[in-house]
């Protein structure tokens, strides 16, 4: 298990580094939000972080399996709900796969992502989409 501590650095920026190894990563506000926007949002970084674990459950599938998923982009879409509170009302994410793999391999793939526990841990008024686009 890795812990991370988060700093508040600036207005509206913060800085979360993971002990031990270092690593770090910033975030900021919008302008709408008293910020610069000139970093990933919180709400970006919910999203990269939920397509980031479902591309490695992916990923440890294509491993098992020889596959290479490599290339694999997911583009993003969060919206936003105000009822009964502001929060995320849903992501969409669409998977444009690098190549166009058997039916088998594709369903497997899908299963993988679909396992994402990051996936699981939305609340369940989340609506959480993937779909999966093929070259022909």
């Amino acid at each position: 298990m890795s812990k991370l501590q988060t700093t508040y650095d600036r207005t509206q920026h913060c800085t979360t580094v993971q002990e031990g190894v270092g690593k770090s990563v910033a975030a900021g506000a919008g302008p709408s939000h008293g910020g610069t926007g000139d970093e990933l949002s919180p709400l970006d970084l919910v999203g990269g972080g939920l397509a980031t674990c479902m591309l490695m459950a992916m990923g440890t599938l294509a491993l098992r399996d020889k596959l290479n998923i490599a290339g694999t982009r997911v583009d993003i879409d969060i919206s936003m709900t105000k009822e009964p509170i502001w929060r995320i009302g849903a992501i969409d994410l669409t998977f444009n796969m690098p190549q166009n793999f058997p039916t088998e391999a594709r369903l497997k793939l899908e299963r993988a992502a679909a396992a994402c526990p990051i996936k699981h841990s939305f609340h369940p008024d989340t609506t959480v989409s993937a779909s999966f686009i093929y070259p022909e």
